[in-house]
């Protein structure tokens, strides 16, 4: 998990909230802009959450998605974003080898994309109202764009899974316009990433995997399709995908990164 940190607020003027959605808290911490135009994007971005949770979640009997894995629904009949998520989703399994995956115990189970798509897609509806900087931390996979202050970055710290509250890395967004950073592993949820080889829970030699890239729907996507594969696999194929850095801790407390990840430390 890793929570946005920002520098002391000077200027801009800060607007911060937490909204509870999709069985987390998403919380946003936007900087500048004209306060009308933020306070509509806010409300955009909110609502905009919740119908994603009324399409996508599997939870509910008479979402879209679970229509959908029924055979009640065809795509076509759906809301256009599931085809766009389920296209994303496509693209991320071959770009895996299958490591990352959409269907759990033979359902159609979205979830390990959604997430992050639909934080990633909050915070550029506040880019887009013309702010100078937004954070979008979905349930611990933080979107940022612009800077939080003048000449001061977006900084993420990384939670040590191994040392409950401590952190293990601070991500730097210096240098770019847009950084995600996505943690998946067993530290918050268990054991609860599936090896799509086999449907069943992976085993692996890691606790956690955090992947740092400029969108967060490919973000969370690399950091679960890694964990699946083990540290070995997982990195080699990690330091394989453009701009993408990634830091990974194994149970026995041994940590590996790809080799650009100092770069993006700070």
């Amino acid at each position: 998990m890793a929570d946005a940190v920002a520098e002391p607020a000077e200027t801009p003027a800060a607007v911060r909230h937490a909204e509870e959605v999709m069985g987390t808290v998403f919380s946003f911490d936007v900087r500048g802009g004209e306060p009308g135009a933020v306070r509509a994007a806010l409300d955009e971005a909110v609502a905009g959450l919740h119908r994603v949770d009324e399409v996508f979640s599997t939870y509910r009997e008479d979402s879209q998605v679970s229509r959908l894995a029924r055979g009640e629904l065809t795509v076509a009949d759906c809301d256009p974003e599931v085809a766009e998520v389920l296209e994303l989703a496509a693209e991320a399994e071959r770009s895996s080898d299958g490591w990352f995956s959409t269907r759990y115990r033979g359902r159609l189970d979205p979830t390990g994309i959604v997430k992050g798509w639909a934080a990633e897609r909050a915070a550029r509806r506040f880019a887009a109202a013309g702010v100078s900087g937004v954070s979008v931390n979905g349930g611990g996979d933080v979107q940022m764009f612009g800077v939080p202050e003048p000449h001061r970055p977006w900084r993420v710290g990384v939670a040590d899974p191994l040392r409950p509250g401590g952190l293990a890395a601070v991500v730097s967004a210096a240098g770019v316009d847009r950084l995600a950073v996505a943690t998946s592993g067993t530290a918050e949820r268990g054991a609860h990433i599936v090896d799509p080889r086999t449907g069943r829970t992976a085993v692996t030699d890691l606790v956690a995997v955090t992947v740092i890239a400029p969108r967060l729907t490919w973000a969370d996507c690399w950091a679960t399709a890694a964990f699946a594969m083990g540290s070995r696999a997982g990195l080699s194929w990690l330091e394989s995908l453009p701009d993408v850095e990634a830091l990974l801790i194994t149970a026995g407390d041994e940590v590996r990164c790809t080799e650009g990840l100092p770069t993006r430390l700070g």
